[in-house]
């Protein structure tokens, strides 16, 4: 039976850089947030300061530098999912513009997605079982992108001083290599928290129709730590049913959303600090790629070897929770 692996991963991010001090001048006279930098695992953060790019640029950009890392060109990508909860344009998709960046034939399918930040772990799982089952899918291409500074609110730290941009690429290649590839996949949804986190804050409807500001996500303080002990139900699970214990995994690529977090699921597990791999110092939070920008890091700093197995997890707001177990 095929298999699907990833291939080829890459990632795009803006030049520009902005460390800690910058936000913390910048809310001084209302609150002093070092403290909660240090919870959330900030230092620096990839910034957009310019109008030439946002989220589709990057996601173009991404998969540009995948396509030539992987010596492959348009033609050869069956299927484009572009998966981002601030899309450029909504109609038509941001893949449709992928599609003519590279060239791509007419026979390839197109689509987007959002999971908010789970966005493209989803992605990557559903195609993952759709190419199982489709036998003129052999390779797709997987974009997650997010501008989340265009949307940050300058007046909650929880987004202004905590995102950054970035987008991640990868290639999904289906092969008959024996114990590669995915594996198994989980999912927990408890939608408690479903009007905490709203872009627009009154929906789409009214902020048409009664011209209601659409400029910054509101999101209403919640207990985040509610997510850990479904998370570590699921962790149990996935492993359990593969046969497989919490040291077999060479790879914890979580969402980088909070330090504090990580943190908290390694304590639980008692990981060595070499299974988790943390980029969100130096990257901010970049929401739907974060999972796949520190597989990116683990890939290019040789932490992550073929063969290796890896659980990825993250979170959308919501809120819904999905891990998904590869052998890379």
């Amino acid at each position: 039976m095929s298999s699907i692996k990833i291939r080829d991963v890459e990632i795009y991010h803006p030049e520009k850089v902005v460390n800690n001090d910058y936000y913390i001048q910048h809310f001084k006279e209302k609150k002093d947030i070092s403290h909660f930098l240090e919870v959330m695992g900030r230092e620096n953060r990839y910034v957009i300061d310019n109008e030439e790019e946002n989220g589709l640029t990057m996601g173009i950009d991404a998969s540009k530098k995948v396509l030539k890392k992987a010596n492959l060109t348009g033609e050869d990508i069956d299927m484009i999912v572009f998966t981002t909860q601030v899309p450029e344009t909504t109609f038509p998709t941001n893949a449709t513009y992928v599609h003519d960046a590279i060239d791509a034939n007419h026979d390839t399918i197109i689509f987007d997605t959002n999971a908010n930040c789970a966005g493209m772990t989803v992605a990557v799982e559903q195609a993952s079982y759709y190419m199982k089952a489709n036998p003129y899918v052999s390779k797709a291409l997987i974009i997650g992108s997010d501008y989340n500074t265009l949307v940050s609110n300058p007046e909650e730290e929880i987004t202004y001083a905590c995102y950054g941009d970035a987008a991640a690429a990868v290639i999904l290649e289906k092969t008959e290599e024996e114990d590669t590839g995915f594996i198994d996949s989980i999912y927990f949804t408890d939608s408690i928290n479903r009007d905490m986190i709203r872009f627009p804050k009154e929906g789409l409807t009214k902020s048409i129709l009664e011209n209601k500001s659409v400029s910054s996500i509101s999101w209403l303080p919640f207990d985040g730590g509610i997510a850990l002990p479904p998370t570590y139900e699921m962790f149990n699970k996935i492993l359990e049913r593969n046969h497989l214990t919490t040291k077999d995994i060479k790879a914890y690529c979580l969402s980088q959303f909070a330090l504090s977090n990580i943190l908290k699921i390694q304590d639980h597990y008692t990981l060595q600090d070499e299974q988790l791999i943390y980029v969100g110092d130096r990257f901010g939070y970049t929401g739907t790629s974060s999972p796949f920008i520190a597989l990116h890091e683990g890939v290019e700093t040789g932490r992550i070897q073929r063969g290796d197995y890896i659980l990825f997890w993250t979170i959308g707001s919501g809120y819904e929770l999905v891990a998904t177990l590869f052998k890379y």
